[in-house]
């Protein structure tokens, strides 16, 4: 049998066939996705740029919140655009390199926005737990040392998963039941086995997003039994802390009902499955702007401050 699977080519070009199931109902989705598109670059864009441009936000907290930014503002780019020109004109070839390619930054900035959350909570326990010493352990050559070891074992387990994913061969189909290239959806279309790949992404889960999420409630722990038996005024760190707590865990929920779904055998329809795979990356970028950029009080301000001196500029005459 070896040497009839040598002779198989394997396919080179893939079509992401994503909410097929829906027939001509499908294009209706460039509107819903196109609007949180906009949302997501726009709200983003403008977190982003009030942050870089106020010295006033130059602290430890609100450049965690700017990268949070940034990478919501850039995962969407790497998949969006082209699932929204499937949906509107049915474009949706995909080269094995392009693939690849995508995976790996999709899957490495959906690893990070988690991380980003881990040290948005490493932030806040510093602040909170040790206010005397909160610039000392916040300087970079200190913090530096919790973010190198989780952007290493970020790009480690991603690369893993993506290599693994491109040594496999697709002699079967090259349809993949998908909006962009997961990682699940292109290896189901293996001929080989795949024991391997399913058992490194179903680890890399557990290694990034729900270790993140363990060490976030760990720390909000300690946060809360500190401001409980210290009997300080702790309404706005508690505040920050269930913000957090609740956002990691809708999309904890998100991911594992998505990665999931390939490994557990059960009637979820496919364009369910679909969902859940595109918001797990797809939600946290429409709202974590609103979650993290309104609702903190100085950005807030200075956001306003921002757009009010914009309009203005528009309205007085010049001469």
């Amino acid at each position: 049998m070896e040497p009839l699977r040598d002779n198989i080519s394997s396919h080179q070009i893939f079509i992401l066939n994503g909410f097929n199931n829906l027939g001509a109902l499908r294009p209706i989705l460039f509107i819903p996705f196109s609007v949180m598109f906009i949302v997501s670059l726009s709200a983003n864009s403008l977190l982003l740029f009030v942050v870089i441009s106020q010295k006033s936000l130059h602290s430890p907290m609100y450049i965690l919140i700017a990268g949070m930014a940034f990478v919501d503002l850039s995962l969407p780019l790497f998949f969006v655009p082209s699932m929204l020109l499937s949906f509107l004109f049915d474009w949706r070839g995909i080269s094995l390199s392009g693939c690849l390619v995508q995976m790996f930054f999709v899957h490495l900035l959906g690893a990070f926005q988690s991380t980003l959350l881990l040290w948005m909570a490493l932030d806040r326990y510093f602040a909170i737990c040790t206010p005397l010493y909160y610039h000392e352990n916040m300087a970079l050559h200190r913090f530096l040392k919790f973010v190198i070891p989780l952007v290493i074992r970020n790009v480690f387990i991603v690369s893993v998963v993506v290599t693994l994913a491109g040594k496999l061969s697709f002699c079967f189909s090259n349809v993949i039941d998908h909006c962009f290239c997961e990682h699940m959806a292109l290896v189901e279309l293996a001929c080989g086995s795949t024991a391997v790949n399913s058992l490194v992404g179903l680890v890399s889960v557990f290694l990034i997003p729900v270790a993140d999420f363990i060490f976030i409630s760990a720390s909000y722990i300690i946060i809360f039994s500190s401001v409980l038996s210290s009997g300080k005024s702790g309404v706005k760190a508690l505040h920050t802390c269930v913000t957090h707590i609740v956002v990691m865990t809708v999309s904890l929920i998100i991911i594992l009902v998505a990665f999931l779904s390939y490994r557990i055998r059960n009637n979820l329809p496919a364009a369910f499955r679909v969902f859940f795979s595109v918001m797990y990356l797809f939600f946290p970028s429409c709202f974590n702007p609103i979650i993290y950029g309104v609702r903190t009080t100085e950005i807030r301000q200075q956001i306003h401050k921002t757009l009010m001196c914009r309009f203005l500029f528009k309205t007085v005459p010049h001469s």
